[in-house]
């Protein structure tokens, strides 16, 4: 499996060559193309608990397609939203993706929920993250371009929950305040989440729910 990404950042698009025998298995919807001899099955992969968690808890679709070359092919992939895609190549780790981030995978790479925990309650992120564990490539997906940071031992980042598209599980996560209360409530903020590593971290240059809610006046309503 050989993956390049072009038209980064802004529209990025996924290019996956496969052997013969080859899989990648992808989040519904994002197949852009495909060549000749490459077949596709859709089911819930792990079974229909594990589809219900993917979908209800962690934000993703409930049905995945799994692409196979029966010859050597090519799929294209690309996310919903205007943005970058990364590849991050697993040997054996486990990673958290936030909602909406996670686009395809090789079929040696599991994708499960875990929850958050009581400490995201607040978080526009929700209880749960998906959990990618496994060997192999996964791409991950943005709206607008993707910031790769290294986080030393004990080094700590602070970002808008917003921004976080993925960390390694190494990495400590709390969401606290943006400063004092007015700060969270005033300051356009909200609330942040503080990563400690060691470890790698993504992140996003671009909010969906920024986006959302500058979109929402200017939108028309009954009334008008």
């Amino acid at each position: 499996m050989h993956t390049e990404i072009s038209y980064s950042p802004a529209f990025a698009l996924a290019r996956v060559r496969l052997d013969a025998g080859e899989s990648v298995v992808a989040e519904a919807g994002a197949m852009v193309g495909m060549s000749a001899g490459v077949e596709v099955k859709t089911q819930s992969r792990g079974g229909v608990m594990a589809g219900l968690k993917r979908s209800v808890l962690g934000g993703e679709s409930f049905f995945m397609n799994t692409f196979t070359a029966s010859t050597a092919g090519e799929i294209t992939f690309a996310p919903a939203l205007p943005g970058d895609i990364v590849v991050w190549e697993l040997s054996g780790q486990t990673v958290l993706l936030t909602s909406g981030c996670y686009l395809a995978s090789a079929a040696t790479v599991d994708v499960d929920t875990k929850w958050g925990g009581a400490k995201t309650f607040f978080s526009a992120e929700g209880l749960f993250l998906l959990k990618v564990t496994g060997a192999g490539t996964l791409l991950v997906s943005s709206y607008g371009a993707i910031e790769a940071r290294d986080l030393a031992a004990g080094e700590t980042y602070t970002v808008d929950s917003g921004h976080v598209v993925a960390f390694a599980d190494t990495v400590q996560y709390a969401v606290n305040k943006f400063g004092g209360w007015k700060s969270t409530l005033l300051g356009g903020e909200g609330l942040v989440v503080q990563l400690t590593g060691p470890g790698r971290i993504y992140i996003q240059t671009r909010s969906p729910q920024g986006f959302i809610d500058w979109i929402t006046p200017l939108l028309p309503t009954q009334r008008s």
